[in-house]
């Protein structure tokens, strides 16, 4: 039979920032499966690689003082520490800014424009007029067009998934700067996905049952349908896909496009070929060769955040440009902390992946946890620390661990490390476990780790009861029950082997410990049919695993201690010195309400506020608030005034007081300014105290 050839990669991270904890989940989910696929004899290329592109590096760049390769070089540094931390064995990790994305992102649009599926067009987009560019997708923020919520990108909504123009958003803002973002032209390059062609293949491709899992495929279906647009009207089916965008960017220029580069969702996918392409050129091998068997299976791991690109763009991008389409995409959902909360740093609920390995804690206990909780659906999962600490010290340090610790010590002591021979009891044992093969086979093919861990602890129990039953610590002690106690600790012997072999995939380093404990090669999975036998030398036992103790959980989702001099910063910033009431009491505040609000002629900054404070005669304000807030969204509400601030003249007019917002320190990090409300039932005039 041939081997399977089977090319896996992950989602590549932005090379922006470490990995987190959700990168951690995938890739030991997808290095779970390649590992037992390799169990099997599969000839698997793994790899994965940084997606170095876009305006966001592009500008960490600029503000750290270094160039955007620079920059990516710095992070890729640091990607090794967590990969050999967590057991995760990549055969290559590259970037898309090797020269083998930039060739193949080129012929790839080559192809699909000499097909008929690229077309220029003269669109608005979004420009900066404080930071004098046009905004990247993911530098412009505003309500989602579809669902409202807010805060989402321009490119599309986390929340709904939807797709969408950044010109859709309601509200929209920059995210570099907070200024409202003006429109402006320019030549862009399309895709057209809208094409009756792909339309077709997409809608056969997605929904034929083979490349994507069932809750996934209905998802996809909704893209398809008809649906309401922002400006009212319908359509249905697939957007064009806008593909380009306008210098300055950091990314792959457009053949024949001067000062044209491809968005960075265009070449980042071609990222996956360009990894394997460079792991095989330097191993020697022909990369289109390999690409063209059709033997070959492509299979990707992603979060449920980029099914977008990953099951429309991607395949539509690979087909018509006469490639070869993924045979799976692999979608999972996102992990949570304490039964649904989100992760948080500041709250102590974030779960770092280096600080769990700083505080030694073994990388196979997060490995099987997560292992146990993965189903191969598209599902959330939890991290619950009382959870995580019960699942690993009873599933395996109480159940099986303590299999092996049970036996290895008399069959050293009393038998010269050999096992003997096993008896009927313990063969029809060995023979239940050996039965159960295929279904954790299928549970590990369908990624459906948490019926293998299952399964195999059920296995575990069975085992424990037999220790329990023939009880081996006594026959030690019983003259005449030298063959029973040596029959019995070999059956243990045996069972552990078979258990190894099930949980190697999610245990690699702790089933390598007990290969060698075994003096046994690497195991196969085939090799659950073969057993030890009689006589086979092992070696001396050593403790395979700790327990996870409470104050490792403790330091883990433990809050860093600021120095005395140093205390938390609300907002990102340090409270002001310390004042008296008498202090305070200078400060008029009154409510004040918002009769009219209108946009300031000439300025991007400014609204014009005309205020009722209750005096009997209404006040003109100047406000900076323009970048959060459209003129509508303030008329009729009620906010706070500082009424006794001296006027002020501008170039606009005279304004009179200052209404009061809030906004992060940074503004930078984290632009925004947010208009204090009063709760219903105030009233114009009257003052806060």
């Amino acid at each position: 039979m041939t081997a399977r050839k089977i090319f896996v990669t992950t989602a590549l991270p932005y090379a922006n920032g470490n990995f987190h904890i959700g990168h951690i989940m995938e890739y030991i989910q997808a290095d779970t499966w390649v590992r037992y696929q390799r169990m099997q004899g599969a000839q698997v290329n793994f790899v994965g690689a940084d997606d170095a592109h876009g305006a966001p590096i592009m500008i960490a760049a600029e503000k750290a003082g270094v160039t955007p390769q620079e920059f990516v070089a710095g992070i890729a540094a640091g990607r090794a520490q967590y990969l050999e931390g967590f057991h995760i064995a990549f055969d290559n990790w590259h970037s898309t800014d090797a020269p083998e994305n930039h060739q193949l992102a080129q012929q790839i649009y080559l192809d699909l424009k000499a097909a008929g599926l690229i077309e220029t067009r003269t669109i608005e987009q979004f420009f900066d007029p404080e930071k004098n560019m046009f905004l990247p997708d993911r530098f412009i923020k505003g309500e989602c067009p579809r669902c409202h919520a807010k805060d989402q990108y321009g490119d599309n909504c986390e929340v709904c998934s939807s797709v969408y123009a950044p010109t859709d958003l309601i509200n929209p803002y920059s995210a570099l700067s907070g200024a409202k973002p003006v429109l402006k032209t320019s030549e862009h390059f399309f895709f057209k996905l809208s094409d009756p062609r792909c339309v077709e293949f997409l809608q056969e491709w997605t929904q034929n049952g083979e490349h994507v899992q069932p809750e996934v495929a209905a998802k996809i279906r909704e893209w398809f349908g008809t649906r309401t647009n922002p400006d009212g009207s319908t359509s249905t089916g697939l957007d064009d896909w806008d593909i380009s965008r306008d210098a300055p960017y950091f990314g792959i220029e457009i053949p024949d496009a001067p000062g044209k580069y491809f968005y960075v969702w265009l070449d980042a996918p071609v990222g996956y070929l360009a990894s394997l392409k460079n792991l095989l050129e330097r191993r020697g091998e022909d990369y289109d060769a390999y690409m063209a068997d059709p033997q070959l299976e492509q299979v990707h791991f992603i979060g449920k955040d980029i099914i977008t690109f990953h099951t429309l763009f991607w395949p539509a991008m690979l087909k018509f440009s006469g490639r070869k389409t993924p045979t799976k995409i692999c979608v999972h959902g996102f992990m949570t902390v304490n039964n649904g909360e989100k992760m948080s740093k500041s709250r102590g609920t974030g779960l770092d992946p280096l600080k769990y390995l700083s505080l030694g804690m073994n990388p196979e206990w997060l490995r099987y946890y997560l292992g146990a909780k993965l189903n191969g659906r598209n599902e959330d999962i939890d991290f619950n620390p009382e959870d995580f600490m019960a699942r690993v010290n009873a599933d395996l340090i109480g159940k099986y661990v303590n299999i092996a610790s049970r036996a290895a010590g008399f069959i050293a002591k009393r038998f010269g490390g050999k096992l003997g021979v096993v008896s009927s009891d313990g063969q029809e044992l060995l023979a239940a476990l050996r039965a159960q093969a295929e279904a954790i086979a299928a549970a590990y093919e369908a990624r459906d780790t948490a019926r293998a861990a299952r399964d195999i602890m059920q296995l575990c129990d069975r085992v424990n009861a037999y220790v329990d039953a023939n009880k081996p610590w006594e026959l030690a002690k019983q003259e005449g029950m030298e063959a029973r106690l040596h029959d019995v600790c070999s059956t243990c012997i045996e069972a552990f082997y078979l258990l190894t072999i099930y949980l190697k995939p999610m245990l690699p380093a702790l089933a390598a410990q007990v290969e060698n404990f075994l003096i046994v090669p690497p195991l196969a999975f085939a090799d659950a049919q073969k057993p030890l036998g009689a006589d086979h030398a092992i070696g001396q036992y050593q403790h395979l695993m700790q327990r996870v103790t409470v104050e490792q959980l403790d330091a883990l989702f433990a809050l860093p201690e600021l120095p005395a001099e140093e205390p938390p910063l609300p907002g990102g910033e340090e409270i002001a010195p310390t004042i008296t009431i008498d202090d305070f009491a200078k400060v008029d505040l009154r409510i004040a309400k918002i009769v009219e609000c209108k946009a300031v002629e000439g300025s991007t900054k400014l609204l014009q506020l005309t205020l009722d404070a209750g005096e009997g005669r209404l006040r003109n304000v100047f406000s900076g608030i323009a970048s959060m807030y459209a003129p509508e969204q303030l008329a009729g509400k009620l906010t706070v005034l500082v009424a006794n601030l001296a006027p002020r003249k501008m170039k606009f007019g005279l304004s009179e007081g200052m209404v009061l917002a809030a906004s992060h320190a940074d503004e930078q990090a984290q632009p925004g300014l947010y208009v204090l409300e009063p709760f219903p039932g105030a009233q114009p005039g009257m003052r806060i105290s």
